[in-house]
């Protein structure tokens, strides 16, 4: 800071320190009233370049976490929806199976089995229709052998899950492969039932274990969801106490820089005494 001079008044330098003060005391205090107003400490690189890198990449991170905690809950409701097909399917098997055991009975005549069969049958084509019918999001959910889920904001970091290929036939439970015209014919449709009715249950086992796993990787996301947000939070928001103590400072310089400067500019005045 330089010192002048009263006498020479041709350039006051006492103003213009004053000023010069009184400028940076206004940046200063325009700086404080923004970040009150956006809520944040760092609003540009030239603030603090060093957070303003970190602070972007942690939003970065977090903006991604967010995005792979949907696809978690799309996957998990994709897989709902199996489930839902398979448990309907895990019914009418049941049926079958029941239907399947009375025609097993040699109390049944030709015209109970043939309606028996029919019934079977028409469970058979149902069974057909609601594997065919289960999609998500216009995909078929048993024709493909595994879907990709990206569940994190990191490259590679993807969780597969196998629903895999089903069908009547693959069940045994077809319509041509149904036969009920004897009691030993009833016999041996049974087993197949029963083979079909374990392969859906451990069809629906596997899904289970795959939703638990995308719980688990649920949880973990919104937990460092909140970990990343709390740290660039630390970064990059505004403490608005200190703040609000650093404006209260600042617009008390203002006015004594103010009056500091209207005195300065009065100063060179008493020059006019030596006339």
């Amino acid at each position: 800071m330089a010192f002048g001079d009263l006498t020479r008044i041709n350039t006051n330098l006492q103003a213009l320190d004053s000023l010069n003060q009184l400028q940076m005391t206004n940046q200063n205090l325009g700086m404080r009233q923004l970040r009150l107003a956006t809520g944040k400490r760092i609003n540009r690189a030239e603030d603090d370049s060093a957070g303003f890198n970190i602070a972007k990449k942690l939003e970065a991170k977090v903006r991604g976490q967010a995005q792979a905690l949907s696809n978690v809950g799309d996957a998990k409701s994709m897989l709902t929806v199996a489930e839902g097909s398979l448990g309907t399917v895990m019914d009418i098997l049941q049926t079958m199976k029941e239907k399947t055991v009375q025609a097993a009975n040699d109390t049944m005549g030709t015209s109970e089995r043939s309606a028996i069969s029919d019934q079977l049958k028409a469970l058979s084509e149902e069974v057909t229709d609601i594997l065919g019918d289960t999609t998500f999001n216009s995909t078929a959910l048993f024709t493909s052998s595994a879907f990709s889920f990206q569940v994190n904001a990191e490259s590679g970091d993807s969780f597969s899950v196998t629903v895999g290929t089903m069908s009547v036939g693959q069940l045994g439970v077809a319509t041509g492969s149904i036969d009920v015209s004897s009691a030993s014919a009833a016999t041996s449709l049974l087993s197949t039932i029963d083979t079909a009715i374990t392969t859906v249950a451990n069809k629906l086992a596997d899904i289970g274990d795959s939703q638990k796993r995308l719980s688990f990787k649920q949880d973990a996301l919104s937990t460092a969801i909140t970990n990343n947000e709390s740290a660039r939070s630390r970064i990059e928001d505004a403490d608005f106490a200190k703040e609000q103590m650093e404006i209260v400072k600042l617009q008390i310089l203002q006015q004594t820089g103010i009056a500091s400067l209207a005195q300065a500019n009065s100063s060179p005045q008493a020059v006019l005494s030596l006339f």
